[in-house]
């Protein structure tokens, strides 16, 4: 990449701010990467960088299980007679028991270098893969969620490191499966790793949060327990957790608990701005307007939960109460931030047989008004001031080509809508910055081609050892 001083200019015919589309706009950061002036109608300085197309905000990635990119395509045939999430799970485990730390920190650099080329310029990361594939801690227990973080700083994407607590297979306390071994840590042996990890978070510039599974995985004492010890460590750490993704997942909560899981889980547990609903795709209206009321953001996945056959988020229960949302790209089947925001208004779309469905009464363009909402709700469930091009959050963005073929000769907010709607998407992506420094110029990350061969190679070392 070119120069890694962060401090810095760059002028932009056109940027989208928070508060909408801008005209001729000069921002200027310091060498932590903030911004710290942003001024619109500005004269374009001499000698200073121009975007070559409209520059947008960065997009925070909310949900990832980075191991899971080398499984991607792997599933997509027909296992039982009727397959599902559930099924895909066990395919998964058998996956997930022959990565290596060497394998993991391969795969994991090469997925946040294209989410670097895809739009992301962040990601949060649900680490749940802790141990060796018997179950054992390695010689330094945080060995695999090290090697995230050392992806992470090569590819040079901001992270929000969420170490998973997960105990049981089921509701009711059960026993974990054998397949579930690497997963397995005790309430004080997450909240001791937690502590080991805040040098090394806090050195790179990461945000360490918790992730408790899911419910099922995590019984109520454990659950207030962790919440409560990370909480001690940090009170703004963010919390995330798997919720309500699938209706057997909800059919088991209410035959141990009598209530539904996220019914449950806000009657029980102090939900607020810091928690991110991970799917929480099958929800009652009550629990629409319940959840929202607590300021939680709603992590919403659209590729994966299609993948899966999850089901479909009610955005529009959602939005009525004014609830927060982002993108995250989970299992990887696709690893774009436009297409996201994409597949999310069609999964509306036929929902409901409309159009333009996550327009909003500020933006009439979908694209435009998705990026900021999704953008909002990433930087919150990240923990991270990413919330934007404004004074006082870190210096990611991006600009598109504007001389691509699917944007050429339009407005940028129509370029935008393009980019997200008739393009191929990542094609017409051509700069990123994160915290000022420029991590894609001209559509590529320069680990690319590094990166893309070790990926292949882990891939490969980790199908032949099943």
């Amino acid at each position: 990449m070119a120069s890694e001083e962060a401090a810095g200019q760059l002028f932009a015919a056109d940027a989208l701010l928070p508060t909408g589309w801008a005209r001729n706009v000069l921002l200027q950061w310091d060498p932590s990467g903030r911004f710290t002036h942003i001024e619109e109608g500005a004269a374009p300085p001499a000698g200073v960088l121009a975007a070559p197309g409209p520059l947008l905000p960065g997009m925070p990635n909310l949900h990832s299980h980075a191991f899971q990119r080398a499984f991607a395509g792997l599933t997509e045939y027909r296992a039982r007679s009727q397959d599902s999430f559930w099924s895909w799970r066990d395919l998964m485990y058998r996956f997930a028991a022959h990565i290596a730390p060497e394998s993991l920190e391969a795969i994991a650099t090469w997925l946040y270098v294209e989410m670097l080329e895809t739009g992301y310029t962040s990601v949060c990361e649900f680490h749940y893969l802790h141990h060796d594939p018997s179950g054992q801690p390695y010689a330094d227990d945080a060995e695999l969620a090290h090697a995230l973080l050392r992806a992470a700083r090569a590819a040079g994407i901001g992270l929000t490191l969420l170490p998973v607590l997960y105990q049981t297979s089921g509701f009711g306390g059960q026993a974990p499966r054998s397949a579930q071994a690497r997963f397995i840590r005790s309430t004080d042996n997450m909240l001791s790793l937690l502590e080991r990890l805040v040098p090394t978070t806090q050195a790179q510039g990461a945000v360490l949060g918790l992730a408790p599974h899911s419910l099922r995985a995590v019984p109520p004492d454990s659950l207030r327990e962790a919440v409560a010890g990370i909480t001690a460590l940090n009170p703004q750490a963010p919390i995330h957790i798997h919720i309500a993704e699938q209706t057997q997942e909800v059919q088991d909560c209410i035959a141990w608990s009598g209530q539904r899981p996220v019914q449950w889980l806000l009657d029980h547990v102090p939900v607020d701005a810091r928690w991110c609903l991970v799917h929480a795709t099958h929800m009652k209206p009550f629990e629409y307007a319940a959840a929202a009321r607590t300021g939680a953001v709603a992590g919403l996945c659209p590729s994966t939960e299609a993948n899966l056959g999850d089901g479909l988020f009610d955005m529009q229960q959602w939005l009525a109460h004014a609830g927060a949302w982002g993108v995250g790209s989970d299992s990887h089947a696709c690893v774009n931030a436009a297409e996201e925001l994409m597949l999310l208004e069609y999964g509306q779309r036929l929902a409901l047989r409309q159009r333009n469905v996550l327009a909003s009464s500020a933006h009439t363009q979908v694209a435009t008004a998705t990026t900021l909402q999704a953008v909002a709700g990433g930087a919150q469930a990240a923990g991270r001031r990413i919330a934007g091009l404004a004074v006082g959050q870190q210096a990611d963005m991006l600009a598109l080509d504007a001389q691509h073929v699917a944007l050429a000769g339009l407005d940028a907010e129509r370029m935008l809508a393009a980019h997200v709607f008739a393009s191929q998407r990542s094609s017409a992506l051509h700069s990123l910055w994160v915290g000022g420094r420029p991590r894609v110029v001209a559509g590529r990350h320069d680990l690319h081609d590094k990166a893309a061969h070790a990926f292949v190679a882990a891939r490969q070392a980790t199908i032949a050892a099943d």
